[in-house]
This record gives C-alpha cells, structure tokens and sequence, in this order.
C-alpha cells in the first residue's frame, strides 16, 4: 500500500491489510516503533494479530529501518520527482524491485547480536 499520510487511518489499513493475509490459524506479530499512530489506542488489532513496541528512540532495533535504507540507495536517491505520482510509482517499483530478492529482505533485516549463540 502506498499512501500518501503515515496516520491512525492508513495504520488501521495497513494492520487490516496484513490481517486478511495472515493464514487461518496462524497468528502474525508486527514489531513496531513507538510512533504516535502505531501506539494509539484507536488502532482495532484484529485478533489474529499482536503489536509489538521497540523502546523508544532505538532506530537500531528496528530492522525496517535497513530496509528503508537499502531502498533508498538502490532505487530513491539522487531523483527528482516532477509530481506525486511519479514519487508513488517510483516508491512501488522499488519495493516491488526488493519483493523479488527475500534473500535481500532476509540479510538487511538481520541483525547478527541477535543470533549470537543459535545455530
């Protein structure tokens, strides 16, 4: 979903769209930073779903954060967008750039002190 506000109502879209994609039985966590629209309690959490709050400040813990990066330096930077809708197309042929590399996804969000010690 791309959309044009980061607010309570594009959150509550973005949790329901997550929600009808979560397999029954299953149950989905969504690891979250403490911005004001995910912590609010408008949000309705679907049952099948729980949120998780990283502490505040702490951009390190989040492994978003490396995503937004790698999607910036391969495909959003150094542009100039001549209107909207040219920044929104060029925000999903990124994101649809990264969906075709989960091997991508899986080593920017991983974060080695946290697999210290498993195998």
């Amino acid at each position: 979903m791309a959309l044009p506000f980061a607010d309570t109502f594009a959150m509550q879209l973005h949790i329901d769209e997550i929600s009808r994609h979560v397999k029954r039985g299953a149950h989905a966590v969504l690891l979250l930073d403490r911005a004001g629209w995910h912590t609010t309690e408008k949000l309705i959490v679907p049952r099948n779903m729980t949120l998780i709050f990283l502490p505040s400040r702490s951009p390190e813990l989040n492994p978003v954060e490396n995503v937004w990066q790698y999607l910036r330096q391969n495909w959003l930077s150094n542009r100039v967008f001549d209107t909207y809708d040219a920044i929104i197309d060029a925000a999903c042929q990124a994101w649809n750039n990264l969906i075709d590399q989960p091997q991508t996804i899986t080593s920017i969000g991983m974060r080695d002190w946290a697999h210290i010690g498993q195998s």
